[in-house]
């Protein structure tokens, strides 16, 4: 059974790193809060990386209605993604926190399956893995990038995951207090997923949908965020032989059980 009082007053803060998205950042706010994580409040965090297609004008006026619950962030130049969501971070309240690309390569209505681990006290952070039932619709490059990254990720680090490059991971919000973030592009992916095994975190993993765009419709990565991210995790997984630092006490479960929401 599902104690949905005990979730009163807590809340989910969604980053949303965003850079050149005038036709899917709309689409992607109506979706965030379409999707169902009642009785959690939702904290929504836009920070434009210096956009030049217009978006920033667009984002500019979201931010002068002042909606309640969304905040607007601008970065003067472009800094890249990493840097957005350290920029995001900084400003998140909530009890969770997800990282959202704007793109509409990832389904919102993914986030009670990914909040399910966390309310149960299964896991201090959460990644939505696309490969475990990948369509494989997109670039068959991407795909294979992906899973050599990972799995050179896994032997660094001694995890067993099956996507570290995914948008999608879930934190509590004490995880947060521990890590720093330091790539300012791509590689704070790999970047992550080493200083969490570092910290001894408990990571578990959740399939999720996934629609990927090709470089004709917006994708930005590039083989040389690829060649980072290699890099990244060499120098960010040597880094692993460090004893747990994850304090236990911060990471009791919500919920006996891990029901969804």
């Amino acid at each position: 059974m599902i104690h949905r009082q005990r979730l009163i007053g807590k809340c989910l803060s969604v980053v949303i790193p965003v850079y050149n998205e005038r036709d899917t950042w709309r689409r992607l706010l109506a979706r965030v809060q379409a999707v169902d994580i009642w009785p959690l409040g939702r904290q929504l965090i836009f920070v434009d990386d210096c956009s030049t297609d217009g978006t920033r004008e667009q984002l500019a006026e979201l931010a002068a209605a002042s909606r309640p619950g969304c905040k607007v962030l601008f970065h003067p130049v472009n800094r890249g993604k990493g840097a957005a969501v350290r920029t995001g971070i900084a400003e998140a309240d909530g009890d969770f926190l997800i990282i959202q690309d704007a793109d509409l390569e990832y389904d919102p209505g993914d986030y009670p399956r990914l909040l399910e681990p966390l309310l149960a006290g299964e896991a201090d952070v959460v990644y939505g893995s696309r490969f475990s039932s990948y369509r494989r619709d997109g670039s068959l490059a991407y795909y294979f990038a992906n899973r050599l990254l990972t799995e050179l990720s896994n032997a660094m680090t001694g995890l067993r995951l099956t996507d570290i490059e995914t948008c999608y991971k879930v934190f509590r919000r004490q995880v947060f207090q521990f890590l720093r973030i330091e790539e300012d592009r791509f590689g704070l992916e790999p970047e992550i997923t080493a200083k969490l095994a570092a910290l001894g975190a408990r990571i578990t993993e959740r399939p999720i949908s996934y629609l990927a765009r090709t470089r004709g419709q917006g994708k930005k990565i590039r083989l040389c965020d690829g060649l980072r991210a290699m890099w990244c995790i060499f120098k960010y997984g040597r880094r692993t032989g460090r004893p747990a630092k994850l304090p236990r006490e911060d990471c009791s479960p919500i919920f006996p059980s891990s029901s969804a929401l």
